[in-house]
């Protein structure tokens, strides 16, 4: 059974960082992309951050571009987000998302999905 499973959301300044955590079980990250999405209320869910190991990929949405660095440890099943400079427009619930996508951006593309980890940023 393959699960997802997010940690590190919480409430911070503008400004402020956060690392989130998610720790993948029964796949394999050299055959599986992790994605961050993320979902504010009212709006649509983007994807942020995408870690592919088997391409030796890395993308990031222009919005995070410069303050959020994605990595991951292959080896422990784990994709980190760390979050730099963030704002009150970060603030959504950030879920990770696996699948062997072509489009990091289509989340139709993905198998699996954590339950997400809220994340608030405030002013």
């Amino acid at each position: 059974e393959v699960e997802l499973v997010e940690s590190g959301g919480g409430l911070v300044q503008a400004g402020g960082s956060l690392t989130l955590s998610c720790v993948a079980s029964g796949l394999s990250l050299e055959n599986y992309a992790i994605t961050w999405w993320r979902q504010a209320p009212g709006k649509e869910r983007e994807a942020v951050a995408c870690f592919d190991r088997g391409l030796g990929d890395i993308h990031y949405a222009d919005a995070v571009k410069g303050r959020f660095t994605i990595s991951g440890k292959i080896r422990e099943k784990t994709v980190f987000l760390q979050m730099n400079d963030l704002t009150p427009d970060d603030t959504a619930v950030y879920y990770c998302a696996a699948g062997p996508v072509v489009d990091w951006t289509d989340s139709v593309e993905y198998d699996y999905w954590g339950q997400g980890t809220q994340v608030t940023v405030s002013s």
